[in-house]
């Protein structure tokens, strides 16, 4: 831990130009802002790191706070994106904050203002002096929907005292598989603190319904059957993404592309990208309309992939033909698109191993197999692959999320003297 602090004081000056970036919200990274409001229940500290962790986690949200009328929930997150969407949900138990940095006094502002009774942490968000300062006040820590791949274990293996320490302060852990949770165990978590599988991301919460005025206006320009929506696409894969529809487009000239990328800050290099391709295409966060002449519509803004699967027959998942580990195949799978993606997909490797084997979704390696997966998929074809990866969720969704041992773990251990586990 000494070390961990040593380098967490060289990063301060890293750390202050984030400050600087978040502006009014800096505060929040410090620690400070309004706390909790007095209540009859105990207060819960969720976190996640941005809109997909906490997107998977809005049903054990909304599960938490039935079981427990009075909780009420400090959910913090890292990116002021996540932040919105946890906003957005309007839930009156819930309040939202940007994550504090993980110094012990920004902390221990946080904790002072909150006093949360547990800490639950979504995927892999363990840091190591928020665990400590948790322990070191006899609150509980729950990590649910655990998340370790073999490389992120190699890694934590070369610091054996660190993630020793880490766990040694997990009161209770699911994993979003069994092989995450034999590693954790590996590692050093206490075999009996491991309980059953749970995938938050089980078909996980859907997109927000499009905005019916958009669609209506977007619809004609973008014929459901002839539209591939890349979604969540990271650096890398516009070119690749744009190579082959270009390509396809050659024995499909009907064909559209609706692009999203992952980050919409990075709208203008992407924008660039597509003016190399010769492509015309309008950019939405400039509010330019598409034209029937403008086959490539840039989707560069949060908040809106609902009406983008409505419009699109067709989705590659982006996150894949990098190593991002791929995005979520439920938001399509639930919407009717038929699934593309590439070879990276280990955060879901579970879903698309069984939509692959289906013939509900299909893997590429690269612009070429794309290209051709595109100018194949016709509308029956596409419907096909849609209706085979709603079977596929659907009994998924049923053998998958459990949340019941979870929740019985928490308000056993909120309700425990000190949070000992093992207490009664």
């Amino acid at each position: 831990m000494l070390s961990y602090r040593l380098l967490l004081s060289l990063a301060a000056p890293v750390f202050a130009l984030r400050l600087i970036r978040d502006g009014r919200l800096a505060a929040e990274r410090l620690g400070g802002g309004a706390g909790a409001a007095r209540g009859a229940g105990p207060v819960i500290w969720l976190h996640g790191a941005s809109n997909g962790e906490l997107a998977s986690a809005r049903g054990l949200v909304d599960r938490l706070l039935d079981r427990r009328p009075g909780a009420r929930l400090v959910v913090t997150c890292n990116s002021a994106t996540g932040r919105a969407l946890v906003r957005g949900w309007g839930l009156d138990r819930v309040a939202v904050r940007l994550a504090p940095l993980d110094y012990r006094w920004a902390l221990g502002r946080f904790l002072s203002r909150w006093q949360p009774a547990a800490l639950m942490l979504i995927e892999s968000e363990l840091w190591p002096n928020r665990l400590a300062a948790m322990a070191a006040r006899g609150r509980p820590v729950l990590v649910v929907g655990a998340r370790m791949s073999a490389r992120s274990a190699a890694r934590w293996g070369r610091l054996p005292g660190l993630v020793g320490a880490m766990l040694a302060r997990v009161c209770y852990l699911s994993a979003q598989d069994a092989g995450s949770g034999a590693r954790f165990v590996a590692l050093g978590l206490d075999p009996a603190r491991l309980g059953p599988v749970v995938d938050l991301k089980s078909g996980g919460a859907a997109p927000a319904p499009p905005d019916p005025e958009a669609l209506a206006r977007l619809a004609p320009l973008f014929p459901r059957g002839d539209t591939l929506l890349a979604a969540s696409t990271h650096e890398g894969e516009e070119r690749a993404v744009l190579a082959a529809f270009a390509a396809a487009r050659a024995t499909r000239p009907g064909l559209r592309l609706i692009l999203a990328p992952r980050h919409p800050r990075r709208s203008p290099e992407i924008a660039a990208e597509i003016a190399r391709t010769g492509l015309p295409f309008a950019t939405r966060s400039r509010g330019e309309a598409p034209g029937p002449d403008m086959p490539v519509y840039l989707a560069d803004t949060m908040g809106e992939m609902g009406l983008w699967y409505a419009l699109a027959g067709i989705g590659f998942i982006g996150g894949s033909l990098v190593d991002r580990g791929g995005h979520t195949p439920w938001e399509p799978a639930a919407q009717g698109t038929a699934i593309l993606h590439g070879p990276h997909v280990a955060n879901f490797a579970r879903v698309y191993a069984a939509l692959d084997a289906a013939g509900a979704a299909r893997r590429v390696t690269g612009p070429d197999e794309l290209a051709r997966a595109l100018a194949g998929l016709d509308g029956p074809a596409q419907a096909a692959m849609a209706a085979r990866a709603s079977d596929i969720a659907a009994r998924l969704s049923a053998d998958g999320a459990g949340l019941d041992p979870l929740l019985d773990a928490l308000i056993r251990l909120i309700d425990t003297p000190n949070g000992d586990p093992d207490h009664g």
